[in-house]
């Protein structure tokens, strides 16, 4: 069984749902410490405008005290979700299928969420259903202890579900927890990702990758999963 894990970001970008559809198993990583610094994804990302990139931000109350995903606060207080959909709104209003999913993201972005977990996971089961992903969801919080961490904490979820690979992002956050010669001991077979987005038609000038999912899904619809 090969099993993905990864942190429960905010409008997820592509190479996040790469990964899932490569996957038997994605795990959300829910139960780890929300980063305090702002160079992270797990709770913004980016769209695109007449202007060039715009990062879409969820405010956290409890930002800087070393809380996990799973009990971070929303800031409810500021009206960023709306500013949110009028930016997708302004800036996706004519693409060829924004009807067909912004009714659907302005329900989901309205609601009033305990965690940004909540809130991201609902985001991500309703975006794998829009790409005919299947693969099967589940929380760290369920696999493994809260007082484990790192590499630990990985091969705790992967012993738990049987894996026999693990499917890790390239990037310098992923490989600091990955030990080649560990992996070879516990005979769990580790594959590296090298997700490269492909180029697919945007508005607004020339292609810029690595954006939300949500640009991918308003400009290419029902065929967004054959870009992926």
């Amino acid at each position: 069984m090969i099993v993905s894990i990864h942190q429960p970001n905010y409008l997820p970008w592509l190479g996040f749902f790469d990964k899932i559809k490569r996957s038997d198993l994605f795990v959300i990583f829910d139960d780890v410490q929300f980063p305090r610094g702002k160079k992270h994804f797990g709770h913004r990302n980016q769209i695109k405008t007449n202007t060039g990139t715009k990062w879409l931000t969820v405010p956290i109350k409890n930002k800087s005290d070393m809380v996990s995903f799973n009990d971070t606060i929303i800031n409810y207080d500021i009206d960023w979700h709306y500013e949110h959909l009028r930016l997708i709104e302004l800036n996706y209003k004519d693409t060829p299928y924004f009807n067909d999913y912004y009714q659907d993201l302005e329900t989901i972005i309205k609601r009033e969420y305990k965690s940004l977990t909540e809130l991201s996971t609902d985001l991500i089961r309703y975006f794998m259903a829009k790409l005919n992903i299947r693969t099967t969801i589940a929380r760290s919080s369920e696999l493994s202890k809260q007082d484990e961490n790192g590499s630990d904490k990985i091969f705790s979820i992967l012993e738990n579900v049987n894996a026999t690979d693990y499917l890790t992002g390239s990037g310098p956050g992923s490989q600091r927890y990955i030990d080649e010669g560990e992996f070879k001991k516990r005979e769990i077979n580790l594959h590296w990702q090298n997700y490269e987005c492909k180029e697919y038609n945007q508005l607004f000038g020339d292609f810029i990758p690595y954006l939300s999912v949500v640009d991918l899904l308003f400009n290419h619809g029902e065929k967004a999963e054959e870009v992926i």
